[in-house]
């Protein structure tokens, strides 16, 4: 694989270790740890505390996770992670792996808790749960006053329980010397555990869920008022330190940018254009495989917003020609992927010491297409989908970046809300929307029905809730009856999820009759459809797009 830039490593921040046990929150653990400012990364639970150790972290978090910490090949973590004199956070399945290593008692209580519950606090103080002495730090977080019920009156066990979200069966039942318990639900009877001395603390709910309502705050002062890390993650930060590494790697060289329409190579674009100017060109390669008239409208608002020199490459016939046959999804992303490449170096021909590409990756896109952190989900095109023997070396500004984080980046750089606020859309375009050969029939059908899932979702006034609406064209048949005849046709299968960054995502709760109108339009409007169904799969264990 060809290497990738150092301008997404943010290498001098202080860093958040988030060691991964199979949460389905892991990733969101991260996010609300940057949400306080302060940079994180997710690790596997496999790695050894001396592989931690060299990434200097100013704490760790353990994640929840699916097993019991009883049964055999239960994730654990090496026990010299306890021997560095790092704090140390555990989250539901977090918190028992730590107890259990320390000398507690981990049982089933009695029954499990999950959904919300109400946490009582002990009569002993709480670093974890009370605010600092002078009613808080800078840190702090305006949640705090609806949960001032929690601080002493609470200890007396007599005050109304906070609300807290569990999904768990065993529980820490007995803490480990040194501990003490600071807050007990119902069936977890060590909900809250903390040896200050050591600053290891346990929490058996999920403070990184909304359904948490004090969590952000509790994670605020473990990071700022128990670790001491200072809230200096900002996007601002990230443009500067971005635009100095750009220039470090690039120097006088010239680079080139696949810019696919979508925000993330729109952001990367502008951030690279910041940092090295008229050394940077554009390319657009019409793929035949983009939204209707999404070409024209890239091109336009580019062009005029941001002044950027840019290549318009239509190959929308090479894209067809190299997907004929081809139905594995893998194979689909790796040939469109490689097939990127080799026109943007026949474009870089005829650009003077073009040795570079810039690519719109996000941490996502890592995560999913296999990283020493994760299992390979699937090959994106801008990861796993290049080819080895590529000859650029590749610049990515956004690598280390969620979505939300990436829009807040473009913001910041000025660019347009018509670009920032682009749902998103992926860089194989319709080609992973389409299940079975991508042939220019099946793209037609699968645009049309596109257009009317997203128009019908922008006239219901959702396009703020839906993160991603669209159609997907399935590769059978059914059969139908249309004007007293029998059909026999392909379906449409309508997706749109809820989302905050694309690592997890939940299937929308359309109105009924907006998915009434929808279907209505799809086949009295699409040739070929003769069935409209919605996808109410979330992610996990579904992936947004079906490909």
């Amino acid at each position: 694989m060809p290497p990738h830039s150092p301008a997404a490593g943010p290498v001098a921040h202080p860093t958040v270790l988030v060691v991964d046990f199979g949460a389905q929150y892991a990733q969101l653990i991260a996010r609300r740890v940057r949400e306080a400012h302060v940079y994180s990364e997710i690790v596997p639970h496999t790695a050894t505390a001396a592989e931690l150790a060299e990434r200097s972290p100013a704490a760790i978090i353990f994640s929840g996770g699916p097993a019991s910490v009883h049964v055999d090949g239960a994730p654990g973590i090496d026990l010299g992670v306890y021997e560095l004199g790092v704090p140390i956070l555990g989250i539901c399945y977090g918190s028992q792996l730590l107890a259990r290593d320390l000398g507690g008692t981990v049982d089933r209580s009695g029954r499990g808790e999950y959904g919300r519950t109400g946490l009582r606090r002990t009569g002993a103080s709480s670093q974890l749960l009370d605010p600092v002495a002078d009613g808080g730090t800078a840190h702090d977080s305006g949640e705090d006053a609806d949960n001032d019920h929690s601080e002493a009156a609470g200890r007396s066990g007599t005050a109304p329980a906070e609300s807290v979200w569990m999904s768990h069966f065993d529980a820490v039942v007995a803490p480990p010397p040194g501990f003490e318990i600071t807050a007990s639900t119902p069936d977890s009877p060590a909900a809250v555990i903390e040896d200050s001395r050591r600053r290891f603390f346990g929490v058996q709910y999920h403070p990184e869920v909304a359904h948490t309502p004090s969590g952000q705050a509790q994670l605020e002062r473990f990071l700022h008022d128990i670790c001491q890390i200072n809230a200096e993650w900002t996007m601002t930060n990230v443009i500067t330190e971005s635009v100095e590494a750009i220039r470090a790697q690039v120097g006088g060289a010239r680079a080139i940018c696949g810019l696919s329409g979508g925000v993330d190579s729109a952001v990367a674009a502008a951030l690279t254009q910041r940092a090295i100017g008229s050394q940077l060109t554009c390319v657009f390669v019409d793929t035949g495989l983009m939204r209707a008239g999404e070409g024209e409208q890239v091109t336009d608002t580019f062009r005029r917003t941001q002044g950027i020199e840019l290549i318009h490459e239509r190959a929308a016939d090479e894209f067809f020609d190299a997907l004929a046959g081809v139905t594995d999804p893998e194979d689909k992303r790796k040939i469109i992927g490689e097939k990127f490449v080799r026109i943007f170096e026949r474009a870089a021909g005829g650009i003077t010491d073009a040795r570079f590409l810039v690519q719109g990756t996000l941490y996502p896109d890592v995560i999913e297409s296999g990283s020493p952190t994760a299992a390979k989900i699937k090959s994106h095109h801008n990861v796993g989908g290049l080819p080895d023997d590529m000859t650029f070396e590749l610049v990515e500004p956004l690598r280390n970046l969620f979505k939300d984080e990436v829009r807040a980046v473009g913001a910041e750089l000025g660019l347009p809300a018509e670009i920032i606020q682009r749902q998103p859309f992926p860089g194989p375009g319709l080609g992973v929307r389409i299940v079975g050969e991508v042939t220019p029939e099946a793209v037609e059908t699968v645009r049309a029905a596109d257009v009317i899932v997203r128009e019908e979702i922008s006239k219901a006034g959702l396009d703020g809730e839906v993160w991603q609406g669209f159609a997907v064209l399935a590769d059978i048949r059914s059969v139908g009856v249309m004007g007293d005849e029998r059909t026999y046709a392909r379906p449409i299968i309508v997706r749109a999820v809820t989302s905050e960054d694309a690592m997890t995502a939940d299937w929308a709760r359309l109105p009924h009759d907006l998915l009434e109108q929808m279907s209505s339009r799809i086949v009295n409007e699409v040739p070929g459809v003769n069935r409209v169904v919605y996808d109410i799969t979330s992610k996990p264990p579904g992936t947004i797009e079906w490909e």
